[in-house]
């Protein structure tokens, strides 16, 4: 009898591995609106099948990549931009964040740090590098960035960074920030037109950073050169802008007009009026557009007025809009990147297709990303289940590397 069981537990252990080893998932694809079944291995995608119909018909749930943010400052009272005196970020407080980006259907994102003391900023890198590789983050976390410090002084162009912590680029400055970050900041913003911006712009192109153009009022010969030298995107366009510009001297006509730019921008029904996503979307097209949520601390807050770091009032309302009133600009978003897939579809009539191009492909793309972004055999099991009526995504499911992370 001990013999017989002992033989049936070594035929037995193995059946189970094997059938916990794939698993499938199904979902109306997101390119073309069609029933498939994606087997998962290992978080790896092993195989996708066309099927006649979903299990449940009259559940209309869409799958697609999981979406990839470029800009994430903080997320449900974490922040990745803490400054000396303030509550330390730790690896609680980034499992933290990352969890509640999960639900919301962003698989990959980049934290980002923006404009404050090189102390802090060394800090909080090096807090983020310890903690990146952790097992429960999944590989969630693909690299930085790093929008500021060398950005414009001048108010409107600098937006709500503080002053006080601008300063012209240094390279060996940044070396301590990129050493700190474990060689792991993957673009940079940067306004070209400072002194030493240009030369600054070449050296990280030489290190295969990737450089946006970014809060600045560079003129076009400073956009078409810093293009020459490496700039291949544009951070937030029509945002990082003094409220009053010049009707035809100004930052925004040489970035659209110039074809090697990217642009990346923010679809939350209030960093720009529907007319001008559609100017950008026309121009631009789904191939050279990254959307971005530039989430803060106060996204998945209850709306109210909050102290930033300097003590200064910054507003969350009931509609979601996160404000500055000291300078009547805005002071990031509060709304994630999901809500903005919707926005871009109502305003501008593109195909959920296309929207999540924008949100998960070209990220992918441009930042050497080349294990996800897409629904491929081979590819990282980064995936989101959702519905999609009126406009507005719901996640029900995220899974990285075929794990379920989020379940409505």
């Amino acid at each position: 009898m001990k013999i017989f069981r002992s033989i049936y537990i070594l035929l037995f252990i193995p059946m189970v591995n094997v059938s916990h080893a794939q698993q499938k998932v199904e979902g109306l694809l997101y390119s073309d609106g069609k029933p498939v079944s994606i087997t998962i291995k290992e978080g790896v995608i092993v195989k996708i099948s066309r099927i006649p119909t979903l299990k449940d018909e009259n559940k209309k749930t869409y799958i697609a990549p999981g979406l990839i943010d470029n800009q994430v400052n903080g997320f449900n009272g974490v922040s990745f931009s803490p400054e000396e005196g303030e509550p330390a970020l730790d690896e609680k407080g980034i499992i933290k964040a990352t969890r509640s980006l999960w639900q919301r259907g962003v698989t990959t994102y980049f934290p980002t740090l923006t404009t404050s003391s090189l102390a802090s900023l060394k800090m909080n890198f090096s807090c983020l590098a310890k903690a990146k590789d952790n097992d429960s983050l999944m590989g969630s976390i693909a690299g930085y960035h790093l929008e500021g410090p060398y950005i414009s002084p001048v108010a409107g162009y600098r937006g709500a960074h503080p002053e006080k912590y601008i300063r012209k680029p240094v390279w060996s400055e940044f070396l301590e920030l990129y050493e700190a970050s474990h060689n792991d900041i993957l673009t940079v913003t940067v306004a070209p037109e400072v002194e030493g911006g240009i030369d600054f712009i070449r050296n990280l192109h030489d290190k295969d950073i990737v450089v946006a153009l970014g809060h600045h009022n560079a003129g076009a010969d400073m956009v078409k050169l810093a293009v020459e030298k490496g700039a291949r995107i544009c951070t937030h366009m029509g945002n990082g802008l003094a409220n009053t510009i010049n009707r035809h001297i100004n930052p925004l006509w040489p970035q659209l007009s110039n074809d090697s730019l990217m642009i990346s921008i923010i679809c939350d029904g209030f960093h720009l009026n529907p007319e001008e996503i559609r100017v950008f979307y026309k121009i631009k097209g789904p191939d050279r557009i990254i959307l971005t949520s530039d989430v803060t601390i106060y996204a998945g807050m209850k709306p109210g007025i909050y102290k930033n770091e300097l003590g200064e009032d910054i507003e969350l309302t009931a509609a979601g809009e996160l404000r500055y009133p000291a300078q009547n600009v805005l002071y990031g978003s509060a709304s994630p990147l999901n809500l903005g897939i919707g926005h871009i579809m109502e305003v501008t009539g593109c195909s959920l297709a296309d929207a999540i191009q924008m949100a998960s492909t070209n990220p992918a793309k441009l930042y050497g990303l080349n294990d996800r972004g897409t629904i491929e055999t081979g590819k990282r099991a980064d995936l989101i289940v959702f519905t999609l009526d009126n406009y507005q995504m719901k996640i029900l499911k995220t899974y990285v590397k075929g794990k379920i992370v989020f379940e409505e």
